[in-house]
């Protein structure tokens, strides 16, 4: 049975959702960590919904954070145990937060950071209808070996700092491999300079594929560079 979660909302500008733009967040992190880029991409997506919701477990190594599932950096096979482990609670989430608004997966995007990616690739590419796009910061594509189970191809965009010091750079490069072979469309991004975490470039480049993806137009007067 799914655990129940929840966490940080950010209503629609327009005053009704047409969209749904979850975020997930990393270890030891929760959602107020990233709920706030919602209001940075409001602009962009004025009839989107933001939500952030927390991770269903503790962190073992941070209590006052959350975990989608546990770490202990010393098990190889952990992260992918982890995301299979994971994907029932996340599912009925977006299942719950769709049917909220009367919105469906094609009007869905998933964006993840750390942890939070590994779960926006292993879960998004796996929904019975395959949301509008997944964009994901600083993670890396757990279980590649079965992307056979991806239900659909959604645009995928990567971003990620290439002084990475949680998780490499590679990782990037072999998500967006593996990805390619599947014939799923991935973009990717390198934000230079930048560690684990989120430049303002990475979030204008992140935002603009959501909006291309979720309304099939890029905002006016904006263009990626």
């Amino acid at each position: 049975m799914a655990r129940p979660i929840d966490g940080p909302r950010i209503a629609p500008k327009s005053g009704v959702a047409k969209r749904l733009v979850v975020f997930l967040h990393g270890y030891g992190a929760d959602g107020a960590d990233l709920i706030e880029i919602g209001r940075q991409w409001q602009e962009w997506l004025p009839d989107a919904a933001f939500v952030a919701p927390h991770a269903p477990e503790p962190c073992g190594m941070s209590p006052a954070g959350r975990q989608w599932f546990a770490l202990t950096f010393r098990d190889p096979d952990e992260r992918r145990r982890g995301v299979i482990a994971a994907r029932p609670d996340l599912d009925a989430f977006l299942d719950t937060e769709l049917a909220r608004h009367g919105l469906d997966d094609s009007q869905l995007a998933l964006v993840g950071f750390s942890q939070g990616t590994m779960m926006a690739l292993h879960t998004g590419l796996r929904r019975r209808r395959p949301p509008a796009a997944i964009l994901g910061y600083s993670g890396a594509l757990e279980a590649a070996d079965l992307l056979g189970e991806a239900t659909g191809k959604p645009p995928v965009l990567l971003v990620h700092g290439d002084r990475d010091e949680v998780i490499p750079l590679d990782a990037l490069f072999l998500a967006a491999d593996a990805l390619a072979k599947a014939e799923i469309p991935c973009q990717w991004h390198l934000s230079f300079g930048i560690g684990h975490g989120i430049d303002g470039e990475g979030l204008r480049h992140g935002g603009l594929f959501l909006a291309h993806a979720l309304t099939g137009r890029t905002p006016e007067g904006m263009s990626p560079r």
